[in-house]
């Protein structure tokens, strides 16, 4: 109800089901507050501006979405089945063999490097069925996606890398941060300091690889043990 709750305005209560799911981690990066340093939700929720040459660091879910989202020409084609059928080379009229044309595709309006610090293949943690897709979709924008990335400094000549014994700097204008979350426990911890009984359940109790379906299911547990 537009109101943050304290542990003093449920006191009273029997039982506290503590659902305040997480808050986005800012890694240890030197000149990580930088200018050019946005986060995730400062782009995604509160339309900060970002600039033509764009890392993002990270290459989660969120980083995918984020890569995708920046590189979007604003076609619609997600929703506009003509435009999507062309990008991905599908010829309705099955003229050419197999039903498929060359792709055609517009020119994305930034230059994005999808970047993470494990050395697996970027995406590996997306849906079986569906991360092929989202590989392919920023391969066919143009975003380079590099795994086992350092990363050493943010300043104004763009962000400082190392992928394996090599440096570089990429002159970037902005640097997203999609590096993982943290459980947003204040609230929890104060309900336990004064002794009001609390249950922590979705990203408030694990943030790291959020899953809807764990959620759901704390949750249904909890309510039917109460």
């Amino acid at each position: 109800l537009d109101t943050r709750v304290t542990a003093d305005d449920l006191t009273g209560y029997d039982d506290v089901v503590v659902a305040t799911g997480v808050s986005p981690r800012v890694p240890d990066i030197p000149g990580v507050d930088h200018p050019s340093v946005v986060g995730y939700l400062d782009v995604l929720r509160d339309g900060a501006p970002v600039g033509d040459r764009v890392a993002v660091l990270g290459a989660g879910g969120i980083g995918f979405d984020v890569a995708e989202f920046l590189t979007d020409g604003g076609d619609g084609a997600s929703e506009d089945p003509a435009t999507y059928f062309r990008q991905w080379g599908v010829d309705m009229e099955y003229a050419a063999p197999g039903g498929l044309g060359a792709p055609e595709r517009p020119a994305p309006p930034r230059t994005v490097h999808l970047l993470q610090r494990k050395t697996t293949k970027v995406g590996a943690g997306l849906g079986k069925t569906t991360g092929w897709i989202h590989r392919t979709e920023l391969r066919h924008r143009g975003v380079t996606m590099v795994p086992g990335v350092r990363y050493d400094l943010i300043d104004d000549a763009g962000l400082h890398v190392t992928v394996g014994e090599e440096s570089t700097v990429l002159e970037v204008d902005t640097v997203v941060l999609c590096t993982g979350q943290d459980p947003r426990r204040d609230l929890y911890d104060d309900l336990l300091a004064a002794g009001t009984k609390a249950h922590l359940i979705g990203g408030a109790d694990v943030a790291a690889e959020l899953d809807a379906k764990r959620a759901i299911k704390q949750g249904t547990e909890v309510a039917a043990s109460l």
